[in-house]
């Protein structure tokens, strides 16, 4: 049974770390019995931006300090002399006292409260304070601006005027977190990626060195393009519920499809059940497969290694670049529709999906079935 507890600092800072590491909101409040919304709320309230921790300036006066400014001030003992024993400017203790109600009333602990109060960030922004700069602001975030050339069009355009100025963070800040409300908070939606929650850089796939050594489709030879020669496969993972997953695998010449039955979506797991289904064909139908730029390929010299079979990989966003295995996954969806627990579908389940489509006539194949096809260019090689 999740709690309800009010969550500790050690809590919000395990939190922020797992978020910045990639995890999702979800992943992370059930490793910790927390409800998912919990933690969103929690992240929504910096907008996505781990909160910087609270620090004393080095030079401000501590606790301890403040103590010794009240025993002296006690003892009827002048600002000049306490400074002195605390090795500050006089004028820092005439100031610590006048700023806190005088010699009289004069309390350490009060002081201290009123110092933290003091510090408190964040302060209300020049946005917030400033309703020219954030009618223009937004004005141009509705023409789709950024906050980086709107910052920069601010400093050409008022190059004398100070508050008219402000940096792409503070508008982007501004957007995401909830407590400051300097724009409004549909305007989110007129940026590029239209979240109303910043991503930690950490969690953001840059593709440096995230499949080391891939091959691009660029490389692939000619004769995978035209369809002359089978052996060449396309492939991909569909997606369910509970974090589950199918592999597909699809021969581009004869529509062949072949589907595997995947634990979870690590480059292991999917490198050991294509191994081991692409070694069952005869060798003459085992010679490339394309795949997009998924993590769960990043093992694919070690499956090159065990089947002999290169793996080419589609141009990052380009799905049409395996137009055939994602026509294939769309009729798949007949079968597993979006937002099914894959789980529980067992090999053999998935063996008699496979060949209800490859015994199914298909217009491409001018009406011969994949089975039919695949017999036909594999027989002369059997």
């Amino acid at each position: 049974m999740r709690s309800y507890r009010r969550m500790t600092q050690t809590e919000r800072a395990e939190i922020w770390d797992r978020i910045e590491s990639g995890e999702s909101m979800r992943a992370v409040a059930l490793s910790l019995g927390r409800v998912p919304a919990s933690v969103r709320q929690l992240i929504a309230e910096t907008g996505g931006a781990r909160p910087r921790p609270h620090k004393t300036r080095e030079t401000a006066l501590t606790l301890g300090e403040r103590e010794e400014i009240s025993r002296g001030l006690a003892s009827n003992q002048s600002c000049r002399v306490i400074a002195v024993r605390l090795g500050r400017a006089s004028s820092t203790v005439t100031r610590e006292v006048e700023r806190n109600g005088g010699r009289s009333r004069y309390r350490a602990c009060v002081a201290q409260r009123r110092a933290r109060r003091c510090a408190f960030r964040p302060k209300p922004t020049k946005l917030a304070l400033n309703r020219q700069l954030r009618s223009v602001v937004a004005a141009k975030l509705a023409l789709k601006w950024s906050p980086q050339q709107i910052s920069t069009w601010l400093r050409r355009t008022y190059p004398g005027d100070a508050e008219m100025r402000v940096s792409h963070e503070t508008i982007y800040m501004s957007l995401y977190v909830q407590g400051r409300g300097a724009l409004r908070q549909e305007l989110h939606r007129a940026l590029r990626t239209g979240r109303a929650l910043r991503r930690p850089k950490k969690s953001l796939p840059d593709g440096r060195g995230m499949i080391p050594n891939m091959v691009l489709i660029s490389e692939r030879p000619a004769e995978v393009e035209d369809r002359a020669v089978p052996g060449h496969w396309e492939g991909d993972l569909i997606l369910g519920s509970r974090r589950s997953s199918i592999g597909t695998l699809v021969e581009r010449s004869t529509r062949y499809v072949m589907l595997l039955r995947l634990r979870d979506n690590t480059a292991e797991t999917v490198r050991a059940a294509m191994s081991k289904k692409i070694l069952a064909l005869p060798e003459e139908l085992r010679r490339s497969v394309t795949w997009d730029q998924g993590k769960e390929m990043s093992q694919h010299l070690r499956f090159t290694v065990d089947t002999g079979v290169q793996v080419y990989f589609c141009d990052p966003n380009s799905p049409w670049q395996r137009g055939t295995n994602e026509n294939t996954n769309g009729l798949l969806r007949q079968y597993f529709p979006k937002g099914t627990d894959l789980s529980r579908f067992t090999q053999r389940r998935l063996d008699a999906v496979a060949r209800e489509l490859n015994e199914r006539p298909r217009q491409t194949l001018e009406w011969m079935t994949p089975s039919q096809r695949l017999a036909a260019v594999a027989a002369p090689t059997a």
